[in-house]
């Protein structure tokens, strides 16, 4: 017998737009619960300083150009974009990102430009080092045709290389190879500025100047910093990497008995700079790292260069990490690795007037580095310390220098005369350092 037909299931018209959709419930099924949208991608461009984050947040604060209007936000991939956006450095609020690697070092046809392309009036190395050795030109400063010949030359590579930045400017790197070769950033005198993100690599001199000393042996003078805050107030620098990558300075030859150096400081911060904080960043495989106030002389610096160091990392740092004068300078939670047959001299330089507070730092040597070798004083005296760790292990900076000093120096005292109001969480040593190695540097703001 032939089974009678069932009915068809009638549906809705309702019902067959959830089929359609794909939404259409199943007996014993359960909703679909809707995903939420995604958070929108962070705009590092945007952000600005925290609150309390050392001494760029004091007044004010520093928001960079975090409010620049659409017209002054721009994406740079080569040099000429990115000196038209510098805009000679105005104070217009602009953001500038920088994607991929920008070599300063280039014409304006972004051509890579050398040493040979800025030489100028026949300067030549071979003829400056015959006119200028020490045996037969003396201890006087050198004058002449090869002299004005290399500061010509000098002068092209300068007018290529330095870039200057203005006030109420975010420069800040996208993703996580952002990268300025070559090049000299400076903010002078400049107010409230941001740099973020961004590995800054290879300020290479052409043409260093020989500096006689009627003390010793002179020595050799390059011009351009990594990044030179020179004057300027309200600067955050934040997940920066700066070293010397591509020309080492322990490569170069020896001249006049002195390295011929190509590279002068990865950061100085100098000439009545003020309200700096340097964040979550890396120095590397340089000779002088940071320097803060650049001669004993410069009393007006008295009461500025205030400055925080953060959360950093120097890798490979032979010395100034930071060198301080004048300023009142807090420098917490960070992270110091010297490496075997590294020329290390010290890391912390105590000059004139300076009143430095260390917390909680962490330093690792090989075995013929001392305790007592971390800190280097001149005309100065005021080093505040607290939660040192040297290989693991816990120490007083300032009772282990002044126990080895034997005369030879000043003795340090341990009251710098303030304390930090502008800071946020002071982590153990231990826990900063495992933090700082994982997270400092380009690429890995958050």
């Amino acid at each position: 017998m032939t089974p009678p037909r069932t009915r068809p299931m009638r549906r809705t018209a309702a019902a067959l737009t959830l089929l359609l959709s794909g939404l259409a419930f199943q007996p014993g099924a359960e909703a679909a619960t809707p995903r939420p949208p995604a958070a929108p991608a962070k705009d590092l461009g945007r952000e600005v300083l925290a609150a309390d984050d050392g001494w760029a947040a004091d007044g004010p604060g520093t928001t960079g150009g975090s409010t620049a209007d659409d017209a002054h936000v721009f994406t740079v991939r080569d040099r000429a974009q990115l000196v038209a956006a510098l805009d000679g450095g105005s104070s217009v609020p602009k953001i500038i990102k920088i994607a991929g690697t920008i070599d300063a070092n280039t014409d304006d046809q972004g051509r890579s430009l050398d040493c040979a392309d800025y030489t100028a009036d026949g300067y030549d190395l071979k003829a400056y080092l015959a006119a200028y050795a020490p045996a037969t030109w003396g201890a006087a400063k050198p004058a002449g045709p090869q002299e004005d010949a290399r500061k010509a030359s000098a002068a092209r590579q300068a007018a290529r290389v330095e870039l200057r930045i203005g006030s109420n400017t975010t420069l800040v790197g996208l993703g996580r190879d952002a990268v300025i070769k070559g090049g000299s950033l400076q903010a002078e005198r400049a107010d409230n500025v941001i740099v973020r993100n961004l590995e800054l690599r290879d300020a290479y001199d052409c043409f260093p100047a020989w500096q006689p000393n009627t003390g010793g042996l002179g020595d050799w003078k390059t011009a351009y910093d990594t990044l030179w805050l020179n004057g300027a107030t309200h600067v955050w620098v934040d997940h920066v990497t700066a070293s010397d990558q591509g020309h080492p300075d322990d490569r170069e030859p020896t001249y006049f008995g002195r390295n011929y150096l190509r590279h002068d400081g990865l950061l100085d911060i100098t000439n009545g700079a003020d309200l700096v904080t340097v964040s979550w960043s890396r120095f590397a495989d340089h000779d002088k790292a940071i320097l803060i106030g650049n001669a004993d002389t410069v009393t007006t610096d008295r009461g500025k260069l205030r400055v925080t160091l953060h959360h950093n990392e120097f890798d490979s740092v032979v010395q100034r990490a930071p060198r301080v004068r004048f300023g009142q300078v807090h420098l917490y939670d960070n992270r110091y690795a010297v490496p075997e047959g590294s020329e290390y001299r010290y890391s912390i330089g105590v000059s004139t007037e300076s009143r430095i507070i260390a917390e909680n730092n962490s330093f690792h040597t090989p075995g013929h580095v001392e305790v007592a070798d971390l800190v280097k004083s001149w005309n100065g005296s005021l080093l505040q310390q607290r939660g040192t760790e040297f290989n693991g292990y816990p120490v007083d900076l300032v009772a282990v220098y002044n126990a080895y000093n034997s005369g030879s120096e000043r003795d340090l005292t341990t009251d710098a005369g303030w304390t930090p109001a502008l800071h946020g969480r002071i982590d153990s040593a231990r826990r900063a350092d495992a933090d700082v190695a994982r997270a400092a540097g380009a690429g890995r703001a958050r």
